[in-house]
């Protein structure tokens, strides 16, 4: 017996030392990060990107446009329903390490056919009746060693997984931080244009009415009449199209805040709006751990990797312990006599699958197959990451350039418009000179709008590229 003994415990010794190396985890990959930006001078290690949304965009009305969006958006709604059934999914898997307790009562009557085994037996014992009743209740414990790891992986891809929809609701913060800012910023521009248009057309009609003047005098065709009120018309059919697009610009950031489509107020112009002069990125191995999507790709490899041990652990030999204790009889009135009624079962048993165990092997072959893919997943992650922040940086300084060209030209022409106006009058400029000049500072003006659009979307974009956006 004692010779016994001590072989089942270097059997479960080998078991216990076996089952290390069934789900051993595998490292974080190590994803290529370069030590500085394309095109940034890594001047300042912070970044932009640990400021608080609330700090970095001051405008009062984007912010409670955001405001808005992270208490009534649907997406963000959704988002923490998602939490809070992973979180519960969480909290179940905890109870896999407690053995099952099951409460069975049973009462059943079989009336047996007098030839049969059973019915002559009971002919044989004049027992008195045709029918053997038995009766019992009990409760049943059954409980699996987690000799392999099973419920351990489970765990942590419980956790995981959890984490991951934490790491989905900030995917989703930041890029509504960054949509409501560039819509609004989208909004004012094409308040700014509007304006332009209906200035440029004021500036058309009063060309307009020199000109009929001077077809009255005889000093114009009405060819001139014709294209002056070309230009004119020209300019007024742009009044329309910019206030469409501002309505479904206003309706989209009310779907966005959580809003039936409506009207969305605010205090400030486009040209109120100041664009900072230094946006220091930081440096790019930080930014990538800040992103909340590259976590989340992060913790589906621990996801993958668990799911690896648990196929495994499937593989390898079941034990089962169960237990059942009670009451039993077959008669109702002794049912519940104790101690005569008492019974008890005590079973273990190992289960190891043969004939299922080329399906759990392919099983465990797939599941080695996707955490090598999603290690792939993450790496790209990473290289996106880095690509979208490095996009950024050139949009906000190229556009800088941009804008420095463009209010230049926009001067110039503005000065060419006032010149052309003046030797128009005096009769040493035609028409065809004013309405180009004309022409040419209403697109130059436009342009500039839209310039200033761009840098203030190419920051809110960098904003989210550099992981902002989701503390609070």
């Amino acid at each position: 017996m004692k010779t016994y003994i001590n072989r089942f415990s270097i059997l479960l010794a080998i078991v216990v030392l076996s089952a290390c190396k069934v789900s051993k985890d595998i490292q974080k990959p190590v994803a290529d990060v370069p030590v500085k930006f394309r095109t940034d001078s890594l001047k300042d290690t912070s970044s932009i990107a640990d400021i608080q949304w609330k700090s970095f965009f001051t405008d009062v009305t984007l912010q409670k446009l955001i405001d808005s969006a992270m208490v009534r958006n649907f997406d963000m709604q959704i988002a923490l329903k998602n939490m809070e059934a992973a979180q519960l999914q969480f909290r179940q898997v905890k109870w896999e390490y407690v053995p099952s307790v099951d409460l069975n009562v049973t009462a059943n009557s079989n009336r047996p056919s007098d030839n049969s085994v059973t019915g002559l037996s009971l002919t044989q014992y004049n027992i008195g009746s045709k029918h053997i009743e038995d009766y019992s209740a009990n409760l049943a414990v059954s409980w699996e060693a987690d000799i392999w790891g099973k419920i351990r992986n489970q765990q942590k891809s419980a956790l995981a997984a959890y984490l991951q929809t934490s790491e989905a609701r900030k995917v989703i913060q930041t890029d509504l931080v960054a949509g409501i800012s560039q819509g609004y910023y989208n909004l004012l521009m094409l308040d700014e244009q509007l304006k332009i248009a209906k200035s440029n057309l004021r500036l058309n009609d009063s060309t307009l009415r020199i000109v009929k003047l001077q077809f009255d005098a005889g000093q114009v065709t009405s060819l001139a009449v014709d294209q002056t009120l070309a230009q004119k018309q020209a300019a007024e059919q742009l009044i329309p199209q910019f206030e469409q697009n501002v309505t479904i610009q206003e309706n989209a950031l009310s779907i966005l805040t959580g809003h039936l489509p409506d009207a969305i107020a605010r205090d400030n112009t486009l040209g109120q709006i100041n664009i900072p002069d230094e946006l220091s990125a930081g440096v790019p191995s930080e930014a990538v751990s800040r992103r909340p999507d590259v976590k989340q790709r992060e913790l589906a490899l621990v996801i993958a990797n668990s799911n690896v041990g648990i196929n495994k652990a499937e593989m390898y030999p079941a034990l089962r312990i169960t237990a059942t204790g009670g009451v039993n009889s077959f008669k109702a009135t002794n049912w519940f006599n104790i101690p005569a009624s008492l019974f008890g079962i005590v079973s273990g048993s190992v289960l190891q699958p043969l004939f299922d165990h080329k399906e759990l092997k392919t099983k465990y072959d797939i599941a080695k197959v996707q955490r090598e893919r999603t290690v792939l997943e993450f790496r790209q992650s990473v290289l996106t990451a880095v690509g979208e922040v490095s996009d950024a940086l050139v949009k906000v300084q190229k556009l800088k350039q941009q804008q420095v060209i463009a209010a230049n030209r926009v001067a110039t022409l503005k000065h060419a418009t006032t010149n052309s106006n003046l030797l128009f009058k005096n009769g040493m400029a035609t028409y065809l000179e004013v309405i180009t000049a004309q022409s040419n500072v209403l697109q130059s003006e436009l342009d500039l709008a839209s310039i200033k659009n761009a840098q203030l979307s190419a920051v809110s974009e960098l904003y989210r590229a550099l992981g902002g956006g989701w503390k609070q």
